[in-house]
């Protein structure tokens, strides 16, 4: 089975993360304040690493964060101490996981995203 999850997060005063899963209709969403929407799509990912973690099936996560995305996909340099703690939880989580992929999409195909409404 592949589980197709969506991922979307926003910073500022009304922050907060969550993911989407379109084969199950399965959301969640977590009200985190004062944090960067980079730190947000962060917590949105590391959430579904932790719900996954050691899962065989083939898990897509799908976000619209080109930054988020091609940073843990060892593309982008990572300039700031708290984003590189993330990425560090979030690779250390990704090992457990034989079946995985991130990939970036377009904002308007976020299904996440129009579910949380950002």
């Amino acid at each position: 089975m592949v589980l197709s999850i969506f991922v979307d997060g926003s910073g500022g005063t009304n922050s907060g993360f969550g993911y989407f899963i379109k084969e199950t209709g399965e959301s969640f969403y977590e009200k985190k304040p004062d944090i960067t929407n980079n730190q947000a799509e962060y917590m949105a990912i590391i959430s579904v690493l932790k719900k996954f973690s050691g899962i065989a099936d083939e898990v897509m996560i799908y976000s619209d964060s080109k930054n988020t995305v091609s940073q843990l996909n060892h593309e982008y340099a990572i300039n700031n101490d708290q984003l590189r703690n993330l990425a560090r939880e979030a690779w250390e989580l990704m090992t457990k996981m034989s079946n995985l992929k991130i990939m970036w999409i377009p904002r308007n195909q976020n299904l996440a995203g129009k579910m949380l409404g950002s």
